[in-house]
């Protein structure tokens, strides 16, 4: 099936910020016609990181979210700061949200997460070969950091007590298509 591509006639900032901006995009859809388009754009590179040990083991935080007014564990996960490649973002954010310090960074995946209304792009790390190096620098980030095994994890996620997007992508894909890929079925 083939179809024709939105035409774009102009756009206007309604807010911004350095952390997300709100569009209104003058579009022409096909079929459709002339509308206006709300467009959310994040200025900056998202990335998370799901962390391994020798032992199969997760490195997860709980932490609570007040927008949603929910706790719940999750990656490490930050942004990329203007100039920043993604990979040293995560290793960045891993060791200020946990006290680990990477040894390992490895892309497992980008993706967009709402392409509809957003241009957020993500990508997921893959990091292993972590040492201690104390407590996290940055104590807003979670109220407790714990290495965790694969059935604990899963059982979050069945459960729902992994509720943010970036991480439920991040685990999901490690736990299926990127282990299956580095297992070669």
């Amino acid at each position: 099936m083939t179809g024709s591509r939105w035409r774009v006639h102009g756009r206007r900032q309604v807010y911004g910020s350095p952390w997300v901006e709100l569009w209104l995009d003058d579009v022409d859809i096909p079929g459709v016609g002339r509308i206006e388009h709300h467009v959310v754009r994040m200025p900056r590179a998202s990335t998370s990181a799901v962390v391994t040990d020798e032992h199969g083991r997760f490195l997860l935080i709980h932490r609570h979210r007040f927008i949603t007014g929910r706790w719940g564990w999750e990656v490490p996960a930050g942004w990329a700061e203007p100039g920043e490649e993604p990979a040293a973002a995560i290793a960045r954010e891993v060791e200020e949200e946990t006290g680990w310090r990477p040894g390992k960074v490895e892309l497992m995946t980008e993706y967009d997460a709402m392409a509809g209304i957003s241009d957020a792009h993500f990508r997921s790390y893959h990091v292993t070969a972590c040492r201690r190096i104390g407590e996290p620098r940055d104590t807003s980030e979670a109220a407790r950091v714990e290495w965790l095994t694969e059935a604990e994890v899963v059982g979050l996620l069945v459960g729902g007590e992994i509720c943010d997007g970036p991480s439920h992508a991040a685990l999901s894909y490690y736990l299926g298509p990127y282990r299956l890929a580095r297992e070669g079925r």
